[in-house]
């Protein structure tokens, strides 16, 4: 189960040769895959892939048809590793994952197969989550290529070249034995667009031809000595295997244009954004045709010498554009172009800011200043766009612009009472250490729970508080998912605690899914799966590698999490203590529900929804609710009273029922204003009944109550 089907959209991936495709960039590059004649895919979800890997699951009938073996990683190492098929066979193997903190998990198998090298064509695809609208640190996949040898594209965002770079991506791997990133940022993943197909192609080697004829090849081993020759080999013959093969086939393109005397080198997934910016300044069209040469890297690494040189040999300056830092293309344009002897000024880093991502606007302003200062005059009416390009002077910052909205856990989440626990406890023994994790409980170190002082990794939040493990009367505090649990956090911190004998505290949330990336499955999931196998229990896991203390709480059940809490804290066992706090995500369960619900409605059926409300005659206005709580559902608003100026608690429409508000307002001993309602639909004749005869008591009451007020008043 992903965050969305793509039944529909697998229908075609069997388009044959000829016929048009038009769809998601990566659902493109999955088909582009089948073209390519792969023999098995492999990866680990996150935003900007995770699509790929949902296509992938939902297509299994194409890809047995095909003979593609798909399988999802435990994490992106194990990934990585399946790329080892393709060290001493012909098979075509592609990968894929989010990166920068993929690649960086994915290192250790990744550095070993580019030393060892490959016969087969090795293909990463890498979700390039930077900038603006990423959800992890600001690294580039640049420097891990330079570090270990691995050749990085960066196509175009428009389909027909993404797709011709997976093709081109296999082939430029084979033809220099080493693995190829193709590195797709967050809007060409999910950007739609059009390209002729071609026929699925079934791999000419397979793994069932390598089984046959098993082989194996000592120089093809990251052992001593065949790494220090493997090492000379990465030099002296794929690198120049490698820009033969990009130069021969023109894998980086160059776009003439009639101001010869300056131009632009860009990465390619800049490259709409250039275009938009110099058709805003009047030097190109909405079609790509432009004014300024453009020298378009579709192949960031490795860089060719010779095309810089014949880029820049006719101009006075040269404009680079390159997200991040440091600027490893403008410090090798620089050395190309001195030890030629060529003059022209190279413009970078001078004009642009030196981190983030290069929007439309900082490609505007940079674009903008450049073309003012080494092209002044132009003979063309459209000369004063480039001032009023760069006129306007420095964009505002976006804090003054818009409110910071930081991400926070959904309406409903039964992560939230579970952290409301652990705030109430705190107020009993004081505060703790807490060690945080990546995954949907990460939101838990915002506001209003304020929970966790670091973030070390996906399943890292135990090992995170190793450091801690010295005797202390209050205990430290690990978390972690069920997604981060299994990706790596049973050995690398459950594990280790056990061996290390760690006195601390470490509670796994387990939501059932692999929520953060989009509610795909993981072994605990209670599912059954065709290809897969689910319903194995963490606290069984737990178990088997040592930990002896485990409770199970459900995370709706805040009564019973703050005993295990308390016990926890107070226990005078010595070693790793667990908590499994179990409640399985509302974003997925409300996906399953719903069309249920939906569907009973329109067939007549008597559907019972719960939601809660506020008692604003009864609500105090202290909104102690909210601030342990933080559900979307729970906001403000006036006040009714006339006599008070305090607004109070208010459900709006979005309540999915989960009584988590009312459950804190509880346990919290806050107060009696918080009501259940069930809204029935389709009721049956005792329904209405009931109902009549409800209100008329109801009215009754009301009625009295008020011939009451005003005799009072009189």
């Amino acid at each position: 189960m992903g965050e969305r089907s793509f039944t529909k959209e697998v229908r075609s991936l069997r388009l044959r040769a000829g016929q048009l495709f038009e769809g998601e960039g990566i659902l493109a590059v999955t088909k582009a895959l089948l073209e390519a004649g792969v023999a098995y895919v492999g990866g680990y979800q996150g935003a900007p892939v995770s699509h790929l890997m949902d296509v992938l699951a939902d297509a299994q009938d194409l890809l047995q048809e095909l003979g593609v073996h798909f399988e999802v990683g435990a994490n992106e190492a194990s990934a990585a590793a399946m790329l080892s098929a393709s060290i001493n066979y012909p098979m075509r193997g592609a990968v894929t994952w989010k990166s920068p903190v993929g690649t960086n998990v994915a290192s250790d198998p990744l550095s070993n197969l580019a030393s060892a090298g490959v016969l087969g064509g090795a293909l990463i695809i890498a979700g390039e989550d930077y900038g603006e609208g990423s959800s992890v640190i600001q690294e580039r996949t640049h420097a891990f290529a330079m570090k270990s040898q691995v050749w990085l594209l960066d196509p175009r965002p428009n389909l027909t070249s993404i797709v011709d770079m997976v093709d081109k991506g296999f082939r430029l791997s084979e033809a220099s034995n080493t693995p190829v990133i193709l590195m797709l940022r967050i809007r060409a993943c999910h950007l739609h667009g059009r390209f002729i197909t071609k026929d699925n192609q079934r791999a000419n080697f397979d793994a069932n031809s390598a089984l046959d004829n098993p082989v194996r090849h000592f120089d093809h081993i990251a052992l001593p000595p065949a790494t220090f020759l493997q090492e000379q080999q990465k030099v002296q013959d794929r690198w120049p295997a490698a820009v033969k093969f990009v130069s021969d086939h023109r894998l980086n393109e160059f776009f003439d244009g009639v101001h010869a005397g300056v131009g632009v080198v860009l990465q390619g997934g800049l490259y709409n954004g250039v275009v938009r910016a110099l058709e805003n300044l009047g030097y190109a069209d909405s079609f790509g045709r432009t004014d300024i040469p453009l020298y378009v890297l579709n192949v960031t690494y490795p860089l060719i010498a010779e095309e810089f040189e014949r880029f820049a040999a006719d101009k006075s300056a040269v404009l680079i554009l390159e997200e991040g830092q440091p600027e490893f293309i403008e410090q090798s344009m620089n050395q190309f172009l001195r030890e030629a002897g060529l003059s022209a000024q190279i413009v970078g880093k001078k004009l642009l800011p030196r981190a983030g991502e290069y929007t439309g606007a900082i490609l505007l302003d940079a674009i903008g200043r450049f073309l003012r200062q080494w092209l002044p005059t132009r003979s063309t009416p459209l000369a004063q766009n480039v001032e009023q390009g760069v006129s306007s002077g420095p964009f505002p910052e976006i804090p003054t612009v818009l409110p910071s909205r930081p991400p926070g856990l959904c309406t409903g989440c039964p992560e939230r009472p579970f952290f409301t626990s652990l705030k109430l406890i705190q107020r009993e023994i004081g505060p703790v250490n807490i060690s945080a994790d990546i995954g949907c409980h990460s939101f838990a170190t915002l506001p209003p729970f304020n929970l966790g002082g670091t973030i070390m990794g996906y399943g890292y939040g135990s090992a995170s508080s190793a450091a801690f493990n010295v005797g202390h009367k209050r205990r430290p505090v690990a978390i972690m998912g069920d997604g981060g649990f299994w990706h790596n956090g049973l050995t690398s911190g459950i594990a280790n605690a056990v061996f290390n004998k760690h006195d601390g505290i470490t509670i796994i949330i387990d939501n059932g899914f692999a929520a953060a990336t989009g509610g795909q499955y993981v072994p605990s999931s209670q599912v059954d799966l065709a290809n897969r196998s689910g319903r194995h229990p963490i606290e069984v896991a737990v178990r088997g590698v040592g930990v002896k203390w485990v409770r199970a709480v459900h995370t709706y059940d805040m009564r019973s999490t703050l005993t295990a809490l308390r016990e926890a804290f107070s226990t005078p066992f010595a070693g790793p203590k667990v908590i499994v706090a179990d409640g399985e995500c509302q974003l997925n369960r409300q996906r399953r529900v719903r069309p249920l619900m939906r569907e009973a409605i329109q067939d007549g059926e008597r559907v019972v929804r719960e939601r809660f409300g506020v008692d604003p005659d009864t609500c105090t206005g202290d909104h102690s609710c909210i601030r342990l709580s933080g559900c979307p559902s729970l906001t403000v608003k006036e006040n009714p009273d006339p006599l008070r100026s305090d607004p109070v608690a208010h459900v709006d429409n979005s309540c999915v029922g989960c009584g988590v508000c009312g459950e804190v307002a509880d346990a919290a001993v806050l107060c009696p204003s918080f009501y259940r309602a069930e809204l029935v639909y389709n009721p049956s004749r005792w329904d209405r009944l009931i109902g009549g005869i409800r209100a008329a008591v109801i009215g009754a009451l009301q009625r009295r109550s008020e011939r009451n007020r005003l005799r009072y008043a009189l």
